[in-house]
């Protein structure tokens, strides 16, 4: 268990506790997911943002705590129907972490992380949308959903620089969606992100796309 997130010897005891609870119970999950954050703790985690869109808060940290317990005490079927349940009947929050927790999934399960972020970024919801683009789960969109997310991020204010592939995954058509919504913005009057140059400064090596 990795508890260096938390400065009080309460709230390390109190997320030992429910760590525990999970590893010989792993249906507990259902249960303590919810009131993980007021078991334990809740506010803004390393990146000193409360929202979590720059990075996980600490109640996001507590929950995938218990997701790796989870996963370490079920099989891979089991833990990702527990997964799909915690995301759906979780609040924004639970989701949140669910979302961060999607690189937990075996490979097989992929459908389901897939299934999941594309339900996110469906959302206005920046701190899912956020969550959604920002691990290594995100690996597992196609190039098209992928520079779909990229727009949504620019549309919705999430910084690109929190999106996991830029710029790596950059290519020739993202680049030219990217102009055309700037190009659409400033014949609007409206301001362009500036967050849009990380795609627009990006000249990529192969410019034959991926379709």
């Amino acid at each position: 268990m990795n508890d260096g997130f938390l400065t009080g010897e309460d709230a390390r005891r109190a997320l030992a506790d429910l760590v525990t609870q999970v590893s010989e119970r792993p249906d507990r999950i259902a249960v303590l997911f919810p009131a993980a954050a007021r078991r334990v703790a809740r506010g803004s985690g390393p990146s000193d943002d409360p929202d979590g869109v720059l990075g996980p808060t600490l109640e996001d940290l507590v929950r995938l705590e218990l997701l790796y317990a989870c996963a370490a005490a079920k099989a891979p079927e089991p833990f990702a129907g527990e997964m799909s349940d915690l995301y759906h009947h979780g609040d924004s929050g639970e989701r949140r972490a669910v979302l961060r927790g999607l690189d937990l999934l075996d490979p097989a399960s992929a459908p389901l992380a897939r299934e999941l972020m594309a339900d996110a970024l469906r959302t206005n919801d920046t701190r899912l949308v956020a969550a959604a683009v920002g691990g290594p789960a995100t690996d597992l969109l196609d190039i098209h959903a992928w520079r779909q997310a990229v727009l949504k991020c620019l549309f919705t204010g999430v910084p690109l620089a929190g999106v996991r592939g830029v710029p790596e995954r950059v290519d020739g058509e993202l680049v030219r969606m990217c102009a055309d919504y700037a190009e659409e913005r400033e014949r609007a009057g409206r301001p362009v992100p500036d967050d849009v140059h990380l795609v627009l400064g990006h000249s990529p090596a192969d410019e034959n796309t991926e379709a």
